[in-house]
């Protein structure tokens, strides 16, 4: 497999990489872990070589996301934790059926209904999963990670949504 030298995507990863370093030295190691989360994130469209379009999307959602929460904007601004959930859940659900493709997990020949299950059924898995990592760095990491019941509830809501609307993206151009 040959990959281009450089790819649009490797800007955004390169932002990240500059994240981690000033996050570290602004926020400390809760940032560090963080910023080295998307890091690591955003290294998977390069690897299985997804759409330009796909692999920009991803990586500045992931990354907008990050800075989202150390800049406290989803205190500032009420509805963009929401917003971000769906979005960000979404894309890495499509990201991650295209990376279970890549490895052979699952079939390049699927039917579009069958793709678009399983977007679904990977955002609403993942968004679980995420609020749990929330919840467990709130009480081990940093109590200013937001979360509660209302939280959890629309970030999951937001989550199964933004899956939703992926998948019949996917189903459609698959």
């Amino acid at each position: 497999m040959q990959t281009a030298a450089f790819v649009p995507g490797d800007v955004v990863r390169v932002l990240a990489l500059v994240s981690v370093v000033v996050g570290t030295w602004w926020s400390g190691p809760v940032a560090t872990a963080l910023f080295l989360l998307v890091l690591g994130g955003a290294m998977v469209p390069r690897v299985i070589s997804a759409s330009t379009a796909l692999d920009v999307a991803y990586c500045s959602t992931i990354l907008f996301a990050a800075w989202a929460a150390q800049l406290d904007w989803y205190v500032a601004v009420s509805w963009l934790d929401v917003v971000v959930h769906a979005v960000a859940t979404g894309l890495i659900a499509v990201l991650g059926v295209e990376a279970l493709q890549f490895w052979g997990v699952v079939g390049r020949d699927r039917p579009r209904s069958e793709l678009a299950l399983l977007v679904v059924g990977l955002g609403a898995v993942l968004a679980v999963l995420w609020e749990l990592g929330e919840w467990a760095g709130n009480a081990w990491l940093d109590r200013r990670i937001q979360v509660g019941y209302p939280d959890t509830m629309g970030d999951l809501a937001a989550g199964l949504a933004g899956s939703v609307v992926a998948a019949a993206v996917v189903g459609r151009r698959a």
